[in-house]
């Protein structure tokens, strides 16, 4: 009998060390936050001449895991796989401009928005490229594959376009100086920066509207957790709600932006 009490007492000790390693009792783990970007969705997130991660995104991860008191690590990943590595335990959340969408909320939860902003087309100047179906008739898009302008581009002129989808937004950037796409769709801000204000980018310009349909472009971008760490999404929107009312948001924004991307 005093065997057996012993053995139970032991498994509760075990049972009890099991619970406080996962993420919402254990002091150590709560203080390491894994979070995974992309690099390569400038001015968001990319990958320096140094070979260091730089980038609205790669900033605010810093400021909310020094806000959360946590020591944060980086872990890049590529778009495709970004969502089945938070799955699979690969880091703890991902911070890489995903916006909040119905489809996306299947699969993992979301912390509150910490930036909006509209997508729009690029065409090439001189193109007379309107944005209508029938203006875009036979014409070739370049989207990255997996996203938002995936999602719109394909269910709002799908029938009407050829859709080319690339890995990452770059490989898009270089056919359309290449030649072998007529538009591009994605985040205004993106194509700004990454796209328009770089050599040759003073050939092309915006078109159409700014696409903001919540049934494709979702609530904003913001941080993607696994739906069970509900502590974790809790210390993110309070770090997020923080660092906007004490101006570390705003200092960041100011190095890439010259506008509040936060929006209302």
């Amino acid at each position: 009998m005093k065997r057996q009490f012993k053995l139970l007492f032991l498994v509760m000790i075990l049972g009890a060390s099991f619970v406080s390693n996962g993420w919402a009792g254990s002091k150590k783990s709560a203080d390491k936050v894994r979070i995974g970007v992309e690099g390569a969705y400038p001015p968001f997130s990319e990958v320096g001449k140094d070979g260091k991660m730089k980038g609205f995104d790669i900033d605010i991860s810093y400021a909310l895991c020094k806000e959360m008191g946590a020591e944060c690590t980086l872990v890049k990943q590529d778009w495709d796989g970004i969502i089945p590595a938070l799955l699979a335990k690969k880091y703890d959340a991902i911070i890489a401009s995903m916006s909040i969408t119905e489809k996306r909320k299947k699969k993992v939860a979301f912390t509150i928005k910490y930036y909006i902003t509209p997508a729009k087309f690029v065409r090439k100047k001189g193109s007379g490229i309107e944005i209508t179906k029938a203006g875009m008739k036979g014409k070739s898009v370049g989207v990255q594959s997996a996203t938002i302008h995936d999602n719109y581009i394909t269910g709002v002129y799908g029938k009407d376009v050829t859709i080319k989808r690339y890995g990452k937004q770059d490989e898009a950037y270089l056919d359309m100086k290449a030649g072998r796409i007529d538009l591009l769709l994605a985040d205004s801000i993106a194509l700004d920066d990454g796209f328009l204000k770089k050599p040759g980018g003073d050939a092309y310009e915006f078109v159409g509207p700014d696409l903001t349909e919540k049934k494709y472009f979702g609530e904003g971008a913001g941080i993607a957790i696994r739906k069970e760490d509900t502590e974790l999404a809790g210390r993110f929107n309070k770090a997020i709600k923080a660092i906007r009312a004490n101006g570390t948001y705003d200092k960041i924004q100011k190095k890439y932006f010259k506008f509040d991307i936060y929006g209302k």
